[in-house]
């Protein structure tokens, strides 16, 4: 049982080694694409590192805010569903489905809203 599990750690190891071999070899090639600039805030690597590193932090806001926004879409888009069955059912009020409409859509509003105006403040505050 003991041989059997050394065998089977050596097959990982190489299959490891297989796979993973060729990364390491353009690695020390260089042949790896050159990472993408950010969007807003990028200088020069050698200069200005900082105000990359702003760049590629206000990128990945923007992108956390987004998939945020996204998931109150989703939510709204959800409920509704859930509350249109409910009513359809004979378990809820037609009212209660409208009412969810409007509700659901003022947060829709709201949130991107907040969203942009956020997004345009940070690109004004220099940003750019």
């Amino acid at each position: 049982m003991r041989e059997r599990s050394i065998w089977r750690r050596m097959g990982d190891a190489a299959l490891s080694i297989a796979l993973l071999g060729p990364v390491g070899v353009m690695a020390q090639e260089g042949s790896l694409p050159s990472p993408a600039e950010p969007e807003h805030g990028h200088g020069q690597a050698d200069e200005d590192w900082l105000a990359t590193m702003e760049g590629y932090l206000f990128d990945g806001a923007v992108v956390l805010a987004t998939v945020v926004s996204i998931a109150g879409f989703v939510w709204v888009a959800w409920a509704g569903l859930t509350k249109f069955n409910e009513a359809r059912n004979g378990r809820a009020e037609w009212g209660e489905v409208g009412l969810l409409g409007i509700a659901g859509g003022a947060l829709l509003l709201v949130i991107t809203f907040l969203l942009t105006t956020a997004t345009e403040d940070v690109i004004d505050a220099g940003m750019t």
